[in-house]
Order: C-alpha cells, then sequence, then structure tokens
C-alpha cells in the first residue's frame, strides 16, 4: 500500500481552539493529511513515538473513511461516548504501541 503523505504544521490555529476546548498546553490534531500542532514544536511532536504513532493512526482512518466520513464519525462517537471512550481516539491510543505504524506514513 502506498504511503500516506502528510504536512505537519506548527502553531495551528484550529489546534489552538482545540487546546483550549481540551483545556491543554500542548496538542496535535489531524485534518485531513496534515497534523496541526498548538503548543509543541515540529522536533517535539516527532520525538515523541507515542504521539507520533497516535497522530499516524488518525491519518489512516482519514484515509480509510475519508474525509467527511472520519468527521462524521468522530463527531458522533464523541458526542455518544465522550472523547476518551470515541472508537476513533480508543484505537489511536492502542497504535501508540504499533510499531509499524509508522511505515505507512511520510511526513514531509
Amino acid at each position: 500500500m502506498e504511503k500516506i503523505k502528510c504536512h505537519i504544521r506548527v502553531n495551528s490555529p484550529f489546534a489552538r481552539i482545540a487546546a483550549k476546548v481540551m483545556g491543554v498546553k500542548g496538542i496535535a490534531m489531524v485534518l485531513g493529511r496534515t497534523i496541526h500542532l498548538y503548543g509543541a514544536s515540529r522536533l517535539e511532536f516527532l520525538s515523541n513515538i507515542a504521539w507520533l504513532r497516535h497522530e499516524a493512526c488518525h491519518l489512516l482512518q482519514y484515509r480509510q473513511y475519508g474525509y467527511a466520513g472520519f468527521m462524521c464519525r468522530y463527531l458522533w462517537e464523541s458526542a455518544r461516548r465522550g472523547y476518551y471512550n470515541n472508537r476513533l481516539e480508543v484505537a489511536a491510543r492502542l497504535a501508540e504501541n504499533d510499531q509499524h505504524i509508522l511505515n505507512r506514513i511520510e511526513i514531509l
């Protein structure tokens, strides 16, 4: 399977809003093929393998469901189960230990 080519956007306004909503200083979030960061540098993010794997899982979820499909599922799951029990987040947390998941993405 072809690798997902993705970008990192530091100091993203989208991630800043997410950080405020979540009440955290630093956050990463995926929108399509872009990893949006706030409160963390590119180097800090790339140095944290578990965090990188977590977001890689979301990149793969976007590929699987498409942009609209992912967003609908994510919002539905969050409304029904809350952030922590959202099935897409559960899968991403499990992926933090997946030693092979990073082989499926390429960060530009």
